[in-house]
């Protein structure tokens, strides 16, 4: 009489590592979604604010172009020149200033859309005209002036650019740094002598117009932004109040170079704006997971019970077989179901040895549905890629190349299926070859070259079908670089054996990859190589089969070692018998 025990049913027991797994697996979703999702929102707010800069940048850029394309006018104007050049009457030089001068001062103000204030120095024979604001006061409209030189030339900036023989550039001087501008200077050069100054320009904007509007750069949410003087290392504007010295808080440094100039345009954007979503984003993201587990937790439990009622009608399944008197030859430890298993299990080894010679026939018969279904494999990949060339040829109106190509077709397979037969002479194994070159020359425009060099006194031996095609098509596929590649096919007898060889000139591969496709798996777009391997070895033995030699850049070399008048290994077995 069966003795009755109390245990716990072991899809129970799974629970516990299901559990773990699936919180585990929460924790882990949770903590890369929080991840990604802050990124994403970092990414999101760096590329707006670079979006700004380029703005900014572009702007700038455009304004220094307009303001340097009227200081290159004045620069380049002989009348211009004349006009400050000459000396005259006074009534001579007013009409001269009226002409001459004027005109070409007050026309960039009108055509240009900020405001500017032009400023040009003359020695002494023209100036004080001053029809626009105080100096010292911000640029209300935009205006111009004409002074005399001599109220620069003791400046300690006009004397540093003299000194420095630095000209036509961008830079603070004066009341530029009190105003909030930035001034364009440049010397007038005498077109006679290349030497006399004739004059200074100095072309002043405020850096707010420069900037344009700041509508990009919350500058209430933290962010500082500045234009930076690479040359003199100095920030020459400025809008936000970020401490640049400061190390308590932390902030995302961008920078913008202005092309032509020693500006740069740099913004510090604290991790606090960039990561501000995300104390939302982690509430989100942990309520989603605890509703994850806690479903997970209810299915988990449904299914235990449901495996459970189905384990215990295995066994009783199990316990149905036990009507003979067989000796038990094993036991489990526990208290669960596998211990049932085991009892019920050990009734069966009486029935064993006939089991073993079921798998054995059942283990020839799976060798051979192998043998055939990786021989089937071959067939439709070809196919596949040739319908879909003569789609696309006929898409094209390629309707001469669609005929010859289904005709090509026809023929490769007739000799691929070979009448159910799995062996081919060698000689049509070559002529399926060639068929499938010609297929491929419609698709290529005789972009490859051929060399066959095989032996007469074996090409009426017998092969297996199909072993010369895939290494070819693999010449296309992965051999090819350049304009054109050349492909040799050789035959020869060694010994008692056949030694068949396709060799390219192409790229060739690295051991790695030879490895991946002899022994890996069945790579992209084929099963090629390994599939004929692996068809050799088991017709004819684990001595037969491929071998690949390559040297990267150079070319690749297939050799296939088949017996000679040796039909297969399965033929050898039967004749034994």
């Amino acid at each position: 009489m069966r003795r009755l025990t109390t245990y716990m049913p072991f899809t129970y027991k799974m629970m516990i590592p299901y559990l773990l797994l699936v919180l585990l697996t929460d924790v882990f979703i949770g903590y890369i979604s929080y991840s990604m999702l802050t990124d994403s929102r970092t990414e999101m707010a760096e590329t707006n604010i670079r979006t700004g800069m380029e703005q900014a940048r572009n702007n700038i850029r455009y304004q220094m172009d307009e303001i340097q394309r009227m200081s290159d006018n004045l620069f380049s104007s002989q009348p211009f020149q004349r006009a400050i050049e000459l000396k005259g009457t006074p009534f001579e030089n007013y009409l001269t200033l009226i002409d001459d001068i004027l005109p070409q001062l007050t026309a960039p103000l009108q055509l240009f859309g900020n405001k500017i204030r032009f400023m040009l120095y003359t020695p002494d024979n023209i100036h004080n005209v001053i029809p626009g604001d105080n100096l010292n006061e911000p640029i209300e409209d935009s205006d111009y002036y004409i002074l005399p030189l001599e109220e620069i030339t003791g400046e300690e900036w006009f004397q540093s650019l003299q000194n420095s023989k630095r000209d036509n550039i961008w830079l603070q001087i004066d009341t530029d740094q009190k105003l909030n501008n930035i001034s364009h200077v440049r010397r007038l050069i005498s077109f006679s002598d290349n030497t006399t100054m004739l004059g200074f320009i100095r072309i002043t904007v405020p850096l707010e117009d420069l900037f344009g509007g700041f509508e990009t750069f919350p500058v209430e949410e933290g962010i500082t932004l500045r234009l930076v003087d690479k040359a003199a290392g100095t920030a020459i504007f400025q809008r936000g109040t970020a401490d640049y010295d400061a190390g308590h808080e932390k902030f995302l440094s961008l920078h913008e170079q202005i092309p032509g100039s020693d500006l740069v345009i740099e913004t510090l954007v604290p991790q606090k704006y960039l990561t501000q979503d995300a104390g939302r984003l982690r509430m989100v993201i942990l309520a989603a997971c605890t509703l994850s587990f806690v479903v997970m937790t209810l299915i988990g439990f449904v299914v235990a019970r449901i495996s459970g009622r189905k384990m215990s009608r295995i066994v009783g399944l199990v316990r149905s077989f036990q009507e003979g008197n067989f000796q038990k030859r094993i036991r489990f430890s526990g208290n669960d179901e596998f211990v049932q298993i085991a009892d019920s299990f050990n009734d069966m080894a009486a029935n064993i040895q006939e089991l073993i010679n079921r798998v054995y026939v059942q283990e020839v018969s799976k060798k051979q549905a192998e043998l055939e279904a990786l021989q089937a494999q071959i067939n439709p990949h070809f196919l596949y890629n040739t319908l879909s060339t003569i789609g696309s040829l006929a898409n094209l109106g390629e309707i001469g190349k669609v005929t010859q190509m289904v005709e090509g077709l026809s023929h490769f397979y007739r000799l691929t299926l070979n009448q159910g037969n799995v062996y081919i002479e060698l000689e049509k194994e070559m002529e399926q070859v060639q068929t499938y070159l010609e297929i491929q020359r419609v698709k290529y425009a005789d972009t490859f070259t051929l060399y066959v060099d095989v032996d007469e006194d074996i090409m009426h031996l017998q092969v297996i079908k199909l072993v010369l095609q895939p290494f070819v098509e693999n010449v296309f596929k992965h051999a090819w670089f350049g304009k054109s590649i050349s492909i040799r096919l050789t035959g020869r007898r060694v010994g008692d054996n056949i030694e068949l060889k396709v060799i390219d000139n192409g790229v060739g591969m690295r051991r790695e990859e030879i490895n991946s496709m002899l022994y890996g798996q069945s790579q992209s777009g084929g099963y090629g190589v390994k599939n004929v391997n692996e068809r050799i070895k088991l017709r004819y033995g684990d001595e037969y089969g491929v071998t690949i030699a390559s040297i990267y850049g150079a070319g690749t070399t297939v050799r296939l070692l088949l017996p000679a008048g040796v039909t297969g290994r399965r033929e050898i077995e039967e004749q034994s018998r």
